[in-house]
């Protein structure tokens, strides 16, 4: 493909300030206003002359479609179930994400999430806090993380991670996939139900997308059962939420570590009162270094872009 060399680079939605610095400095990037009056004017003004879009929060067909010269979406994360893909696709349109960059601390929270939620630190906290250990409560016994059976939903980067990090812990790791990976001694289940049932804890890290909304069904949250733990890390559309609601708020599922869900930033008014669900807010990925790493990646996938064309992690859209 030939560089790119004219057109404007826009930015969509807030990025790491080290970017956000970068593209006004050295590429004089624009802007886009909130959704409104200002927006539209700003899109007739600018949106034909736009070759480049960085984004954090994604990137609809409507807004896809008011960018007649756009050649390229740069994504601030390895996820991009926010950008429309049939879109891009339809009309040639490159696409990068940020993947690798943050495994370990994607994967530091799923386990870290695990350890929280069986043996009840948050939990915990919130008895000494409210004077419940003080007064002579006593707090209740918890689940052993060490030596357990843990599935991971979505064998890739992160899972892999994760089922690394799980065998210092004496863990039996299992998985399901689209495909069974063939360079890994886990156990491959044949559907998630099947998985859930083998295990004491399901950790998902699949990727989003049409292609795996409410995997984790109300069928799976009953294979994991009332003794059963789910962490889920990945998007909270890969989860029936209304069945996880019910499942946890019945006692018909152990406990959960959610960073993610369906409509964030809004989260279930019924999980509030739950002692055995540690709720977090979508930090898989936030610490200084990811963040920063995150944000030089998206600044070098540009700066390849511009000068032939190409992506430093292009993502496959065929």
């Amino acid at each position: 493909m030939a560089a790119v060399t004219d057109g404007v680079i826009l930015q969509v939605g807030r990025l790491h300030p080290t970017a956000e610095r970068e593209l006004t400095a050295t590429y004089d990037a624009l802007r886009l206003p909130a959704p409104g009056d200002e927006r539209e004017r700003f899109l007739a003004e600018h949106g034909p002359h736009v070759s480049v879009a960085v984004t954090g929060p994604g990137m609809d067909a409507e807004l896809i479609g008011a960018l007649p010269k756009l050649a390229a979406v740069i994504n601030l994360g390895v996820g991009y179930d926010a950008v429309d893909v049939d879109a891009l696709r339809s009309r040639g349109i490159v696409l990068s994400n940020t993947p690798d960059v943050l495994t370990d601390c994607v994967a530091d929270l799923a386990v870290g999430g695990l350890i929280d939620v069986m043996r009840g630190l948050s939990a915990g906290d919130r008895f000494v806090r409210r004077g419940s250990w003080a007064d002579g409560a006593r707090f209740p016994l918890q689940r052993r993380v060490s030596g357990t059976r843990v599935g991971i939903l979505g064998l890739g980067r992160i899972g892999r991670a994760v089922a690394h990090r799980l065998e210092a812990f004496g863990c039996t790791v299992s998985y399901h996939n689209r495909r069974r990976v063939d360079d890994v001694a886990y156990a491959y289940a044949a559907s998630p139900v099947e998985l859930a049932g083998s295990v004491d804890a399901l950790i998902v890290v699949t990727p989003g997308g049409a292609g795996t909304r409410a995997l984790v069904s109300a069928g799976v949250l009953a294979a994991l059962g009332p003794d059963g733990y789910l962490v889920n890390v990945a998007r909270g559309s890969v989860v029936d939420q209304d069945a996880l609601v019910t499942a946890l708020a019945s006692g018909a599922l152990g406990g959960a570590a959610l960073d993610v869900f369906a409509a964030e930033p809004q989260v279930p008014d019924e999980l509030f009162a739950l002692d055995n669900v540690v709720l977090l807010p979508h930090i898989g990925s936030a610490t200084v270094e990811t963040r920063e790493a995150m944000a030089q990646l998206v600044l070098r996938n540009l700066e390849r872009f511009l000068a032939d064309g190409t992506l430093v992690t292009p993502v496959a859209l065929q």
